[in-house]
């Protein structure tokens, strides 16, 4: 089993930037495709990005190109999701996730979920 843990949410204002972390324990994800989702209040939830288990792939979703970046430290079990320039609809819980099958962008390709942790983005 593995466990994730995301952190690094928080307040900020529009045009700013955050950095979200996942530590995963119980289990190394060096083999795992990782990724990010989010849940906006009365929505369901997206995919943001996803990285492919040695880093050298990444894929976003439009939405979040070239103001989001994921990366991962296999050796620190850890996958982080940088945001600049962050907008009021950026406002969601946002997840990390797991795949041992590689990445992917549909929620039916991970295999475990962070609890969340929110981010919040003011006008």
């Amino acid at each position: 089993q593995v466990q994730l843990v995301e952190s690094g949410g928080g307040l900020v204002q529009a045009g700013g930037s955050l950095r979200l972390s996942c530590a995963a324990s119980g289990r190394t994800i060096s083999r795992y495709g990782m990724g990010w989702f989010r849940q906006a209040p009365g929505k369901e939830r997206e995919f943001v990005t996803t990285i492919t288990w040695n880093g050298k792939t990444t894929y976003y979703a439009d939405s979040v190109k070239g103001r989001f970046t994921i990366s991962r430290d296999n050796a620190k079990n850890t996958v982080y999701l940088q945001m600049n320039s962050l907008k009021p609809e950026d406002t969601a819980v946002y997840y990390c996730a797991g795949a041992s099958l590689g990445a992917a962008d549909l929620e039916t390709g991970y295999d475990y979920w962070g609890q969340g942790t929110q981010v919040t983005v003011s006008s």
